[in-house]
């Protein structure tokens, strides 16, 4: 039986903890609005209000969480958000506000619990003349499907593109259309209103040092550990974080990072438990405090080992993985 020897690695490494929370900061705090400022890219349509302009008030802000900020109209401001209204936060005497995800729930400090960053909005709007504008048919009835459904209306965003379509409901001033393709009126009028916002996460990487397994007849990586904290801020939203590794015979390299097919298109997240030769976890993610196998062919008999580990955010961008240290295991 071959001699075997285990090295523990502790490495200290950067989170995306500040990267994800400025995001989500940003987005509230901002002056500018991230609102598109062509003309045909900014208005909503209201047979009572008329135009609605989201672009020149410079608030109007649709982030992962939440839609921020108000636009302006010849009935006044329609405010999208109690935290960020013409006077200012006023949550406290009237709660509400526009949620990006038919789940969410919008709380007196502004914020949308269990929003999802899906482009389905929900939640009421507010206008001094108009009154309450509902976003979705499931403020007020539940089982009234979801988006594409028969029966369902309300305003949706594309995650992709940034555009929104479909309608909000005043009972007073009606429907309110968000994209001139709700009633094929393009060609007569042509009117959206598009947002620079995507559903995505935010992603960093970090490359260790080389690590040096003191073994002249090279070493074989068996598995990397990490140690931390799988949702920093304590959400139920998905984040992630897997591996590339690199082995040479020389200190300088030369290094190539690879996953599991050997290239560095894949990152290696699966448990030991799935198999020794390491691969993808079917949920994309590798869990703390746990074994991750690499595929020993790619990292045998070399002296000298590095890791790449890629982490990201949820698709609020409000919550991110935090790795703490990096145990790395190998034999020789």
């Amino acid at each position: 039986m071959p001699d075997r020897k285990v090295h523990w690695s502790a490495v200290l490494a950067l989170t995306l903890v500040l990267l994800a929370g400025a995001a989500f900061l940003l987005r509230r705090a901002g002056a500018a609005t991230n609102i598109s400022a062509l003309i045909s890219e900014h208005f909503a349509w209201d047979d009572v209000a008329g135009w609605l302009d989201h672009y020149s008030t410079n608030t109007v802000q649709l982030a992962g969480s939440a839609m921020f900020g108000y636009a302006s109209s010849s009935l006044g401001a329609f405010s999208f958000d109690c935290s960020t209204s013409p006077s200012g936060n006023i949550c406290a005497s009237s709660n509400y506000g526009v949620c990006n995800g038919l789940a969410g729930i919008h709380q007196s400090d502004g914020t949308c619990t269990n929003a999802d960053a899906s482009g389905w909005l929900s939640g009421y709007a507010w206008n001094d003349y108009a009154g309450w504008v509902s976003f979705s048919c499931q403020n007020t009835n539940p089982g009234c499907g979801t988006p594409g459904s028969p029966g369902y209306w309300g305003v949706t965003v594309d995650s992709l593109s940034g555009t929104f379509s479909g309608y909000a409901w005043s009972d007073i001033d009606g429907w309110i259309s968000f994209n001139c393709a709700n009633n094929s009126s393009c060609g007569t009028s042509n009117y959206k209103v598009v947002s620079s916002w995507r559903a995505t996460s935010s992603v960093a990487y970090l490359e260790s040092a080389t690590v040096d397994t003191q073994s002249v007849g090279g070493a074989t990586l068996n598995s990397i550990t990490w140690l931390g904290v799988q949702n920093a801020n304590g959400t139920n939203q998905q984040t992630y974080v897997d591996f590339q590794v690199a082995a040479s015979s020389s200190s300088a390299g030369p290094w190539s990072f690879v996953g599991p097919s050997g290239t560095s298109l894949d990152y290696y997240s699966a448990p030991c438990a799935a198999g020794y030769r390491g691969g993808i976890n079917s949920g994309g993610n590798a869990p703390p405090s746990t074994p991750i196998c690499v595929d020993p062919v790619q990292v045998n008999n070399m002296r000298y080992l590095r890791y790449r580990v890629r982490l990201r955010s949820n698709l609020l961008q409000t919550d991110t993985p935090r790795i703490d240290n990096v145990i790395l295991n190998w034999s020789k």
